[in-house]
């Protein structure tokens, strides 16, 4: 049995910096998470002008509600899509010219819906080499408001950069939904700023963000449900018994019905108000499963389909195609190069039970998620290692230790060299 202390939620953590730059006052975040995507995004903060300090549990940011400090900025974003996607938004409700770049594994993610969406706003932006993609410049002069229609088929993100950008504008905003995927984070997005001081209304499609700005305050940072996965897994696989504790019946975040993912296989599963524990119970059927709205989980589910009983299907996931690789062939891929038969389609994969997996090197396309959930799949599968293991940085720099501190002591990463478990 084991209690993991998971780190504070890259989504909360990445919106609740944006809400406390925002807001009126000093705003104090309890327990973020300290990880490439989180520095990246509070760097980015900083080089728009906004106060931010740390010390080692704590951030305080200094809120502008007036936009970014300087008129002009060159920020770097890293791989951090929500830095990416979020920070032009921000920064349109100032005044000056402000350039955005990011990683050739960010420039590759698609942004156009979002830049139609602003550009429809009056928002002077201005992709410098592939329309839709960064480089890109915002020339800044406040935004007005009003209604706009948006697709986020590709990615909530777009919908939680406007809805974020509603209460700075002058009017509020009117946006139109014609496609959503990854509803429960919008939730969060909603939940986060009701926190900030501010009721979205909706209207079936139609979301109404009234203007007025934020207020400042204290907010703690929740564990992040997508990690704790991984945990959750490893229990389910070996027979083990884990709780995390600060995830439970209230949590925001919608990946914690993962569990219940689980708990459909055969997993024992306990939601209570303050943690949930995850106990394997030595079975693991096979199953469909629709993923839509928990697809950051989707290759966690993948990695251990293989120690079902009978072939697990995953289906509406194919915005996974466009995270920081193709998750859907990259976890194909590395299925079959441990022996296991699958299957793919636009937004589905189809995984075998695979009795006589041998171990390989996991092909990690840069992408943390593969890394952290074939690290599960090693916990049954010897000789599996990984040509990058370092790009766990982006979420969770101190996976490899907490992972072999749970559930082996001898496992741990090796410096300059693959990790194997």
């Amino acid at each position: 049995m084991a209690v993991v202390d998971i780190p504070g939620s890259k989504s909360i953590t990445a919106r609740a910096l944006f809400l406390a730059a925002a807001a009126d006052g000093v705003t104090t975040l309890v327990r973020p998470l300290r990880s490439d995507d989180t520095e990246g995004f509070a760097e980015g903060l900083a080089r728009l002008g906004y106060r931010v300090g740390r010390t080692p549990d704590t951030w305080q940011i200094d809120g502008r509600p007036e936009g970014p400090s300087v008129t002009a900025a060159d920020v770097y974003c890293r791989d951090g899509a929500t830095t990416a996607r979020f920070l032009p938004a921000l920064a349109a409700t100032g005044r000056g010219t402000y350039r955005f770049d990011a990683s050739a594994q960010m420039r590759r993610r698609p942004l156009l819906p979002l830049s139609r969406a602003l550009r429809d706003l009056g928002v002077d932006l201005r992709h410098e080499e592939t329309e839709g993609h960064h480089p890109l410049t915002v020339r800044a002069s406040g935004v007005e408001g009003g209604d706009v229609t948006l697709d986020a088929g590709q990615s909530s993100q777009y919908l939680t950069a406007l809805l974020l950008l509603g209460p700075l504008t002058r009017k509020g905003l009117r946006i139109k939904v014609t496609d959503l995927v990854s509803a429960p984070y919008v939730e969060i997005t909603l939940a986060m700023m009701r926190a900030f001081g501010v009721e979205v209304g909706r209207d079936g499609d139609v979301f109404v963000v009234p203007p007025g700005g934020y207020r400042a305050t204290t907010y703690a940072i929740e564990p992040d449900a997508s990690t704790a996965s991984y945990f959750f897994a490893a229990a389910a696989v070996t027979g083990g018994e884990v709780t995390v504790p600060g995830l439970g019946a209230g949590a925001l975040q919608g990946d914690l019905d993962f569990v219940d993912v689980l708990g459909r296989m055969g997993a024992q599963v306990t939601v209570g108000a303050e943690s949930t524990t995850v106990r394997g119970t030595g079975e693991l059927r096979g199953l469909t499963v629709n993923m839509r709205d928990i697809s950051d989980t989707m290759p966690t589910l993948a990695a251990i389909a293989p120690f079902a009983s009978g072939p697990v299907r995953i289906e509406d996931v194919a915005n996974t195609r466009v995270k920081e690789c193709d998750r859907l062939e990259a976890c194909a891929e590395n299925l079959r190069r441990l022996g296991v038969e699958v299957e793919t389609g636009p937004d589905w994969i189809g995984i075998q039970p695979g009795p006589d997996m041998s171990g390989a090197e996991i092909k990690s396309y840069g992408d943390h998620r593969i890394v952290m959930s074939f690290a599960v799949t090693g916990l049954r599968v010897p000789g599996i290692a990984f040509d990058d293991p370092g790009c766990v940085r982006k979420t969770f720099p101190g996976f490899h230790e907490a992972f072999a501190l749970g559930f082996s002591p001898r496992r741990t990463p090796r410096r300059g060299g693959p990790y194997r478990p």
